[in-house]
């Protein structure tokens, strides 16, 4: 039997490390039958151990033993056993039908239940869809196939597992493959410092809040109606910013189901029961469905004195026009209409309308890229890479983060001003293209919210510090630290350099048909303001 540090047992290790981890920086979050885990589990043999972990990180709960084949665990049956005395396996569990067919290949469901089937060649689904309503009852694979020679072994410590998983993480999005891609180098991370008091939840509350969330999330999917929701939601309230988040979000899908289902009334309770970003907007689009446009109109004139971010002002802005039509109310003022630097082509018919723009645009001394938002995002993100990995509470709670946790929140740039200030301060002093370089080289391949590595290497690098001007870099930079989640997106597809010159101009490419969306307007409107070279190239196929 291999050692643990054997190559073999890797995944092993790694789930051991996050045990480990957990029982250093999250104790006093976790109850008695968690803490019991972590100390049972170390005292088993290596190959239970081994075959735990295996089944923890597959897909599903009920595994044909016969299937389970690792070499480096051995006997399946002899593993299974300490995991089966501890209760964490079940023996020959009782499975609903859909559970059985997910197990059995098409040629064994139509041996075991041939007195059941039709005669003529049927695909596993039309199989599973005629079974479907003959069987009923769970039972256990004894039972459901009594000549089959295979035992089932179901995982039972699995919600356990996720919890434990979800205190490591913070979240359920990612698993317990990050500790195997970070070892094959397929994914590296920046090692930000980690203080024992960091971590994603500051209590057990925060845990089982965030579960209940999920439960409910998942319940919607599932199609429970936005009642039944609601009540299991109960009165749910958290001071815990991420999870208020998640539940804010929560409530406007509701709500967004409501409208559609024209419970008009009812959703537009809802929208103002939440602060997530869009809910004004559509409070605004609910009323005027109800016909109650002057308090439609007031709503609008209050998001345009105060919107979240541009793409609010913008709805609010033509809702606001709309509104005063309808209620014989002079036109509010209009803002001045974009002027475009307007490209018309007629190219031959390409796959990427995109890729045959640059192509055709392209000339020996000033090359072309399709670089459409990564540009901008990767030379923030170089320059500002200090700030954005700063370690600050609760930003990074473990050591497989691509980003702060709290990159999208309203206090992002406000919980480090200071630092975003001093590396903004380098475009006024000239350090930033040394400081850009330094990054690069240093960082490369790192996990970034913001540098898309493939995209931008060494001599697109320099072609861009070359051509684009700091008092450009910091507007858009600026931009961006206003609203991450909005302003990362709808910048121009294309760039080309005059290095010789040091000159540039960006190119939003719209192929047939196809037009500017709103999000691309504020771009082009933001660049045209700060004298930044833009144009807009619309293409039609040369037939």
């Amino acid at each position: 039997m291999p050692a643990l540090d054997a190559p073999e047992f890797y995944y092993l290790a790694n789930f051991r490390k996050a045990l480990d981890w957990l029982d250093t920086h999250h104790r006093e979050l976790m109850d008695a039958a968690e803490l019991a885990f972590i100390a049972s589990f170390v005292q088993l043999p290596l190959p239970a151990q081994a075959l735990l972990v295996r089944l923890v990180m597959r897909k599903g709960v009920h595994f044909r033993a016969s299937k389970l084949r690792y070499a480096e665990i051995g006997a399946i049956d002899s593993a299974a056993a300490p995991l089966l005395v501890l209760g964490w396996l079940i023996d020959d569990a009782a499975l609903a039908f859909d559970e059985l067919g997910a197990l059995l290949l098409k040629d064994e469901l139509a041996a075991h239940f041939a007195a059941d089937l039709p005669r003529g060649a049927l695909k596993k689904s039309e199989l599973l869809a005629h079974l479907r309503e003959l069987h009923v009852e769970p039972r256990s694979l004894t039972d459901w196939c009594p000549h089959l020679e295979d035992r089932l072994l179901s995982l039972a410590i699995g919600p356990l597992c996720d919890r434990l998983r979800l205190m490591f993480f913070g979240n359920l999005a990612q698993d317990w493959s990050e500790f195997v891609l970070a070892d094959l180098g397929i994914f590296r991370y920046e090692q930000v410092p980690i203080t024992p008091g960091s971590r994603g939840f500051r209590c057990r509350q925060d845990v089982d809040d965030y579960l209940h969330l999920r439960l409910c999330r998942d319940a919607f999917d599932a199609g429970m109606t936005v009642t039944q929701v609601l009540q299991l939601l109960g009165d749910f309230a958290t001071d815990n910013p991420h999870i208020g988040e998640r539940h804010q979000r929560l409530l406007l899908r509701l709500a967004q189901q409501l409208e559609r289902a024209g419970e008009l009334e009812s959703a537009l309770t809802l929208y103002r029961d939440t602060s997530a970003v869009g809910s004004r907007q559509r409070q605004i689009r609910v009323l005027e469905r109800l016909g109650r446009d002057a308090e439609a109109l007031a709503l609008a004139e209050q998001v345009i004195d105060s919107p979240y971010n541009g793409e609010e002002a913008q709805l609010a802005e033509r809702a606001r026009t709309r509104l005063c039509r309808r209620l014989a109310l002079p036109a509010p003022a209009r803002a001045a209409k974009l002027v475009e630097d307007r490209i018309d082509l007629r190219l031959p018919r390409a796959a990427s309308v995109e890729l045959a723009v640059a192509a055709y645009l392209a000339e020996p001394d000033a090359p072309v890229h399709y670089v459409e938002n990564t540009l901008i995002c990767g030379l923030f993100g170089l320059l500002c890479w200090e700030a954005i990995f700063a370690p600050l509470p609760g930003a990074f709670f473990h050591p497989f983060h691509g980003g702060p946790v709290d990159l999208h929140r309203a206090d992002f740039h406000a919980r480090r001003s200071e630092l975003f200030a001093a590396c903004l301060a380098r475009l006024d002093d000239g350090s930033y293209i040394e400081a850009m370089r330094r990054t690069h080289a240093e960082k490369f391949g790192i996990q970034s919210p913001f540098v898309f590595w493939e995209l931008l290497d060494a001599e697109r690098l320099e072609q861009a510090l070359a051509c684009l001007p700091p008092a450009h870099l910091g507007a858009w930079f600026r931009r961006l630290l206003a609203d991450i989640r909005e302003n990362r997106a709808g910048m121009p597809d294309l760039i080309q350099f005059w290095p010789a010159e040091r000159r540039y101009r960006m190119i939003e490419v719209k192929g047939p048909g196809d037009r500017l969306q709103d999000n691309q307007k504020r771009w082009l409107a933001f660049c045209a303001e700060h004298g930044m070279p833009v144009s807009v190239c619309y293409v039609e196929w040369a037939e």
